[in-house]
């Protein structure tokens, strides 16, 4: 990940995305009990503030120092629910230390040995709840420097998954909000596995 390329992102527009929670973490969150959350890929903070406006503690990471300023700086009556955290992907995330590890739209690099991935599979406390959502890839073409097929899907975290996880949800669905401006993302692909032991 690369973070100049990221913050700039953020630094030339006022605000990137909307203030809504994604709709799929509204969707498969909201029945759980509340715990500690892992937000990987936060940005501007509008999942971590929906956790934690519902009792959730939430690690919210981002590789972008301009996104964690200025989600910290729309969330001072959160201060003490919301940790915002520095860090490459999920670069040392404790071991079982999360009731919901939540990671959306978040372009997570295919590696030979799974390294990044098994860590955040380990950092769901058994008990705990995965919930990886991205672009469907019938809405996602190549272009320079992106291959939509170099970044792990929800299917292929499913099948890298033992009899230690239940999966409960595995699937597309369509978009049920509006994209931001200049996407046609119609479709989410969406995984959502409980860890048994």
């Amino acid at each position: 990940m690369d973070t100049p390329i990221w913050d700039e992102m953020y630094r030339s527009r006022d605000q990137v995305f909307s203030s809504n929670p994604n709709a799929v973490l509204v969707t498969e969150v909201s029945g759980l009990p509340a715990g500690r959350a892992l937000d990987v890929g936060c940005g501007e903070g509008a999942d971590a503030r929906w956790l934690a406006r519902r009792g959730w503690q939430v690690t919210a990471v981002d590789i972008s120092p301009t996104a964690l300023t200025r989600a910290a700086s729309t969330s001072a009556d959160l201060a003490d629910r919301v940790t915002w955290t520095p860090a490459d992907v999920i670069s040392t995330a404790p071991s079982g230390a999360f009731d919901l590890v939540s990671v959306h739209y978040f372009p997570l690099p295919r590696q030979p040995e799974h390294a990044a991935l098994r860590g955040l599979l380990a950092a769901v406390a058994p008990g705990g709840t995965l919930l990886f959502a991205t672009h469907d890839l019938a809405d996602l073409s190549p272009r320079p420097g992106f291959d939509p097929g170099d970044y792990y899907q929800p299917d292929d975290i499913a099948r890298l998954l033992d009899n230690t996880w239940a999966i409960q949800v595995n699937g597309t669905r369509p978009r049920t909000t509006s994209t931001p401006a200049g996407t046609h993302h119609t479709h989410d692909t969406v995984l959502r596995a409980r860890r048994l032991q």
